[in-house]
């Protein structure tokens, strides 16, 4: 009896989920760490979306110590699977905030998404602008029915593209990885549960990893 065949996203899907699951090689210092992020999306007119959300990290204080997030987002379809967007974001910790502006692109096409940004960073301790590249690709993959998870898979890569401060390195800075499911609650309403493994490259140290356990409950009206 001849082989039942895949739909053809899943097949071309399992190839890149893998390779997005698989970590690198473990870098020397590692730490745990546990995000939490309320998200709000409202659809403000068929091709334009606001999105705000506020996040709580909870680090190690020889990480800075705990971290809360606040980001608001306009998002404009300019295509059929295109849209441009920008934004600003506050982190605040005990020893430095942040203020971020940014902009990005993101290209979607069936299960997959690609997402380009750009960030504007302004610390409280620099005098200048600390200008970031994010390049991220996901995969979501439906395991059944509407009201089935999604199974969600994704990496990132950061650039630093200039130096806001004399210990400031350029070139790649940070990589993530991501892998967990997402589970709709209702009509409005989902939350999602991911590993994040992030690794930060240090030249005069041994890469720092972090390992977060991050739940996200979004709510679209």
């Amino acid at each position: 009896m001849p082989r039942p065949l895949r739909p053809r996203h899943i097949s071309g899907a399992l190839p890149l989920l893998a390779a997005i699951a698989a970590p690198p090689a473990t870098a020397a210092t590692e730490e745990t760490q546990a995000w939490i992020t309320e998200s709000l999306t409202i659809a403000a007119t068929p091709a334009d979306s606001i999105s705000l959300d506020l996040s709580q990290r909870f680090r190690r204080d020889s990480s800075n110590g705990e971290q809360q997030t606040a980001r608001i987002l306009l998002d404009h379809r300019i295509a059929n699977g295109l849209q441009i967007g920008g934004g600003f974001a506050f982190f605040h910790s005990g020893p430095e905030q942040e203020l971020r502006l940014f902009q990005q692109a993101t290209v979607t096409r069936g299960i997959f998404l690609a997402r380009t940004r750009i960030e504007q960073r302004f610390f409280d301790t620099a005098d200048g602008a600390s200008w970031r590249l994010r390049q991220r690709v996901q995969a979501s993959l439906p395991l059944g029915s509407p009201k089935a998870p999604v199974l969600i898979a994704a990496a990132e890569l950061f650039f630093h593209l200039n130096r806001a401060r004399p210990g400031d390195k350029t070139g790649v800075a940070a990589m993530r990885q991501q892998i967990g499911l997402r589970q709709p609650l209702g009509r409005s309403l989902d939350a999602q549960l991911l590993y994040m493994r992030q690794q930060s490259v240090r030249d005069s140290a041994p890469d720092a990893v972090v390992h977060v356990p991050w739940l996200t409950l979004n709510w679209k009206i």
